[in-house]
C-alpha cells in the first residue's frame, strides 16, 4: 500500500522545512518520493529536497489539478512502478488550492493507493494579512485541511497566536491545529498531528470533492541548512505592513491562480557574492518598481566556489550554503511583477 500525503500551505509557509523533518526525525525507514509543483517555469525547491538526498518529481508551470488533471494518474503510476514508494508527499504550489489538489488524488485511490493525510502549513506572523489579501487561495488551504500546522510561532506574541487559532477554527471548526514551535517537537509528533484527524470529516471532504463531468478544478515552498553570515531576521505582518503584498481579492468568482500571480524565472551561470544577494533581496523589500513580490528563491553559484541557497518572503531574507546543481536558477513569484526591472536586479 502506497500512502499519499498532500503538504499544502501559502508562498513561503515552510513546506519544504517541514517536509525535511518528517523525514529526518520520523520517515527515514520510508521509500519516499515527493510530488513537488511549483508554480512558474523554474523550480527550486525540489532542489533543496534533492539536496537531502531525497527523490523528486518536479513538475513546473501552472498548478497540480490544470497541468496534471488528465495525466494524474499516469504520473502516479509511474511513480509508483518505478520507484515501490512506501509514500508519496505532494507538494503543491503555495497558491493552489487544496481542495483541488484533493479532488485531483481522489480519482486515482485503489486498493494499493490510499489517501493518507492532506495538511496546510500556516505562517503566523503573515497569517492576518494573507487571509486579508489572499483570501480565496489562502483560506481555501485552511478550510480544505485535516490539520493546520502554524509556523514561525516563535517569538509571536500569545494575541497573534489566538487570532490564527480563532480564524482557524472558524474557517475549518473540525482541523486538527499545531501551534509549538518545531524546534521543540519531534518529526514523530507532527506526523502523528498530521495523520490523524476526524475520521467523519475525512470522510465527508473527499465525499465532498469527488469528481464528475462538472468538476472545477481548474485552478491554478525554507530550510535552514548551513548558514551563511548574512542570514537576516524574521519581522512580524500586520494589516500596516508595508511589504507589498496588499493586493487584491475580496470578491468570490472561482479565480486561477495565473489570474493573480505571475511568476518570473531565469537559469544562470552569473557567480553571485553572499553580499550582492544581500543587497538584491534587500531591494526587492525596499523597492516597489519590482512589483508586490511573496516569494524569491534561488540556487546559484558564489564567487568563491561554493552554492549559494537563497529564500526570500517579505521581511525575511534567508541566505545559505548548499549543494551544486547543474546550473542557477533564480524564480520570483508575485503580483503585477515588473521583469524587466528583475531582469537587471538578478543581473
Amino acid at each position: 500500500m502506497t500512502k499519499i500525503d498532500i503538504i499544502s500551505g501559502f508562498l513561503g509557509a515552510g513546506k519544504t522545512t517541514l517536509i525535511k523533518k518528517l523525514i529526518k526525525e520520523s520517515l527515514g525507514r520510508e521509500q519516499i518520493v515527493i510530488i513537488e509543483n511549483e508554480f512558474g517555469e523554474i523550480g527550486i525547491d525540489g532542489g533543496f529536497l534533492k539536496d537531502a538526498g531525497i527523490t523528486v518529481n518536479e513538475m513546473n508551470s501552472g498548478c497540480i489539478c490544470c497541468s496534471l488533471s488528465g495525466d494524474f494518474s499516469k504520473a502516479l503510476e509511474k511513480v509508483i512502478n518505478e520507484y515501490s514508494p512506501d509514500r508519496i508527499i505532494i507538494e503543491p504550489s503555495g497558491v493552489g488550492k487544496l481542495s483541488d489538489v484533493i479532488s485531483a488524488v481522489n480519482t486515482v485511490i485503489s486498493d494499493s493507493v490510499s489517501l493518507n493525510s492532506f495538511s496546510t502549513v500556516a505562517d503566523a506572523g503573515r497569517f492576518k494579512i494573507y487571509h486579508k489579501n489572499f483570501g480565496e487561495f489562502f483560506d481555501n488551504q485552511i478550510e480544505s485541511a485535516r490539520t493546520v500546522i502554524l509556523s514561525h510561532t516563535k517569538g509571536i506574541s500569545d494575541e497573534k497566536i489566538q487570532f490564527c487559532i480563532e480564524m482557524i477554527r472558524k474557517l475549518n471548526p473540525k482541523a486538527l491545529v499545531s501551534t509549538t514551535d518545531w524546534d521543540e517537537i519531534t518529526g514523530d509528533m507532527l506526523l502523528q498531528a498530521i495523520e490523524s484527524g476526524n475520521s467523519d470529516f475525512t470522510k465527508a471532504l473527499l465525499n465532498e470533492h469527488e469528481h464528475d463531468e462538472h468538476c472545477g478544478c481548474h485552478e491554478h515552498h525554507h530550510d535552514h541548512d548551513e548558514h551563511c553570515d548574512c542570514h537576516e531576521h524574521h519581522h512580524e505582518h500586520d494589516e500596516h505592513c508595508t511589504c507589498g503584498c496588499h493586493e487584491h481579492h475580496h470578491d468570490h468568482a472561482h479565480h486561477h491562480a495565473d489570474d493573480i500571480f505571475t511568476s518570473w524565472g531565469k537559469q544562470t551561470s552569473h557567480k553571485y557574492s553572499c553580499d550582492e544577494l544581500k543587497e538584491m533581496l534587500a531591494s526587492l523589500e525596499s523597492s516597489n518598481i519590482y512589483g508586490s513580490i511573496l516569494r524569491a528563491k534561488g540556487i546559484v553559484q558564489a564567487n568563491n566556489g561554493q552554492w549559494l541557497h537563497f529564500d526570500y518572503v517579505p521581511g525575511e531574507p534567508d541566505i545559505r550554503t548548499g549543494g551544486a546543481d547543474v546550473t542557477g536558477r533564480i524564480c520570483v513569484i508575485g503580483a503585477k511583477i515588473n521583469e524587466q526591472e528583475l531582469e537587471r536586479l538578478f543581473k
